[in-house]
């Protein structure tokens, strides 16, 4: 195996993927270097990137990481991930995999005191890798994503297993209800102006505007791949609730939802929620619908399962500064 090579410039990872992690070659929108770059570019702009790629007979390994400080590591991932992973490319099986890792962990070792990675879905094979190259690694469960398992449902035997509460709820503001409901797949002008006017009377915090940036090339660019679904509720022509989700590989996310409220009582948002659904389930005949993070409590009604997320926090013994951070994690790790 040689040396792991690292990357501080995206445009020279693009070169050197040529296409190995774009659409047509990767089903997960989160493991896709568009993802990356356009986190980086809208969300990230003033933090160097830090690509690291091992390669062993063909069989590679990249993470994409950030360096927020001097000797330090992140994640290039934020709340708009739903999860963040080591990419594999060329089939290596687990202990090719294993290999991979600990050649970019040793790396690591050799010019950083700290990474922190989050959020991973299972932390044990980094985990491992930094432990045996003589980090000092913890890992803790840090929220979860919400998921429904459709099991070939229809919406009607879906919708049935529903908590009464929500069902009633839908049942008795859709009676006369003043809202117009659509879903389109195409993004306009017309249409993102509508987004960011309901978004602007939210209940949501401002969103920054970076947020907005990467959310409208996010929805830019599954526009033009046919998998947007972009919601929107409309009252007197005035949209007061809107839902940006995206469907492909018989999987749809919910990236973003935002209502006026003002409106609350005709609880626009979860009429939206409901076409949504039914539309996702019935129209695009996904397998998984995706809420990702977060623990809102309104995601019970609509989902059926819990997947915890896990971050890691590794510190190089080699480095002073680290002790202190190191010992303060492992506590917080023990108090839960």
């Amino acid at each position: 195996m040689r040396a792991p090579r690292e990357y501080h410039s995206l445009e020279e990872v693009r070169q050197a993927l040529a296409g190995r992690l774009d659409r047509g070659a990767v089903p997960g929108l989160f493991d896709r270097f568009d993802w990356f770059a356009a986190l980086h570019r809208r969300c990230f702009p003033d933090r160097p990137v830090r690509v690291l790629q091992a390669e062993e007979d063909g069989r590679e390994a990249w993470l994409f990481l950030l360096s927020p400080a001097p000797r330090r590591v992140s994640a290039l991932a934020n709340w708009y991930s739903f999860c963040w992973s080591p990419l594999f490319l060329g089939e290596p099986d687990a202990a090719a995999q294993q290999r991979l890792l600990e050649a970019i962990a040793r790396h690591l070792l050799a010019s950083s005191a700290q990474i922190d990675l989050y959020p991973l879905e299972d932390a044990a094979p980094l985990l491992g890798a930094l432990r045996r190259t003589g980090w000092f690694a913890v890992r803790r469960t840090m929220g979860g994503r919400y998921l429904l398992d459709v099991n070939e449902r229809s919406f009607a035997d879906y919708w049935a297993s529903r908590p009464g509460r929500l069902r009633n709820l839908v049942r008795r503001k859709s009676r006369g209800s003043p809202f117009v409901l659509s879903i389109s797949d195409r993004l306009t002008d017309d249409l993102w102006r509508d987004y960011v006017d309901v978004h602007a009377r939210s209940w949501k915090d401002a969103e920054p505007a970076a947020g907005l940036d990467f959310l409208h090339d996010l929805a830019r660019r599954e526009s033009a791949a046919g998998t947007l679904r972009l919601g929107f509720a409309r009252m007197d022509g005035r949209a007061v609730a809107t839902q940006l989700w995206t469907v492909e590989q018989g999987v749809a996310l919910i990236h973003k939802l935002s209502h006026d409220c003002a409106c609350d009582s005709g609880s626009p948002g979860t009429l939206l929620s409901h076409a949504m659904f039914a539309q996702a389930i019935d129209r695009d005949r996904v397998a998984l619908i995706d809420y990702g993070t977060g623990d809102n409590g309104y995601k019970t009604d609509w989902m059926e399962r819990r997947a915890p997320l896990q971050r890691i926090d590794a510190f190089n013994p080699r480095f002073a500064s680290a002790w202190l951070p190191a010992a303060r994690t492992a506590i917080s790790a023990l108090v839960g």
